[in-house]
């Protein structure tokens, strides 16, 4: 039982480390249309997408990656504290 914990928060780190990557891309003029850029946009965009829509853009800076990462640390954590309850 503990793997699955542990695969699991071992994902979500994975994850939350191409979303800074992903999110640190956009400041570099066109390195998001590299292969890499392209990869790691079908893999976050999916999630990012609803945080987006939710959440409007605060003059010219997109807060929603800064949430959309605290919302997968939180569930990251809580699924820590869910594996020390068990």
């Amino acid at each position: 039982m503990g793997y699955v914990f542990s695969f699991l928060s071992t994902l979500l780190q994975l994850y939350s480390f191409a979303l800074i990557i992903y999110i640190l891309m956009s400041w570099v003029p066109n390195i998001r249309e590299s292969a890499f850029g392209r990869f790691l946009g079908r893999i976050c965009e999916p999630y990012l997408q609803p945080f987006r829509r939710i959440i409007p853009p605060i003059g010219m800076m997109d807060v929603s990656p800064i949430v959309a990462f605290l919302v997968l640390n939180f569930a990251r954590m809580g699924l820590q504290q869910l594996y020390w309850y068990l």
